[in-house]
């Protein structure tokens, strides 16, 4: 088992059933989804948005790679599964635990007392003047968080608000530190914290609130 897959051994996960949702295992207990190939799969999807950013093809080279395109999409038609089967959110052994749509992050510790990773905006996050979107440093704070509420509250959670102070540039292809706490649990309210760091310089600072589900609800 990987460092990763013990930092988040114990986040609730969901199944679907008639009703809403509940946890039924641990993360990082089926890190075989998707098979050994996964990993490399989804850096060459990275990479490939990474270049679709800043492409800018001539008429014949837009052609070309469409009718790529078209073909790879027909391959993989077949691969297709519902989201509760799909490997993203179960391969903590890779990147953001295998989800594409997230900015790719490495957990160093996780707990009770909170979660340290690695993150990394890449090519594909570009906001303008070679810093990240704000945007996408939000869905980094708002996942890192859900794992926060989750691994202190052994409970699935829902973001209520979460709310970004973006304090300098936050830098692409540049590994920073991301870290978030739970200050304080009311019944089913968790109140969170989160920091974004390059080095020593504070780049972005959240806070937020989630609910734990009730039975029933999504």
């Amino acid at each position: 088992m990987s460092e990763q897959q013990e930092a988040v051994d114990g986040l609730p996960t969901q199944e679907h059933h008639e009703g809403g949702f509940r946890p039924i295992h641990e993360l990082g207990r089926d890190s075989s989804r998707g098979g050994p190939h996964y990993g490399e799969f989804i850096e060459q999807v990275r990479g490939l948005m990474d270049r679709v950013r800043l492409a800018a093809p001539s008429d014949e080279l837009a052609l070309d790679v469409i009718a790529t395109l078209k073909e790879l999409n027909d391959k993989l038609d077949e691969a297709v599964v519902d989201e509760w089967a799909a490997p993203a959110w179960h391969r903590t052994d890779l990147p953001a635990r295998g989800n594409i749509t997230l900015p790719p992050f490495e957990v160093e510790s996780a707990g009770k007392d909170g979660v340290q990773a690695r993150i990394t905006f890449r090519t594909f996050h570009l906001g303008g003047n070679s810093a990240a979107h704000g945007g996408h440093i939000a869905l980094g704070f708002d996942d890192l968080l859900g794992m926060t509420a989750a691994l202190y509250t052994k409970s699935v959670t829902r973001t209520a608000f979460l709310h970004i102070d973006y304090r300098a540039i936050t830098p692409l292809n540049t590994e920073l530190q991301l870290r978030g706490w739970v200050e304080r649990q009311e019944g089913r309210k968790v109140f969170v914290r989160a920091t974004l760091h390059d080095g020593e310089r504070l780049c972005a600072e959240a806070h937020g609130l989630f609910l734990l589900l009730q039975p029933g609800q999504q």
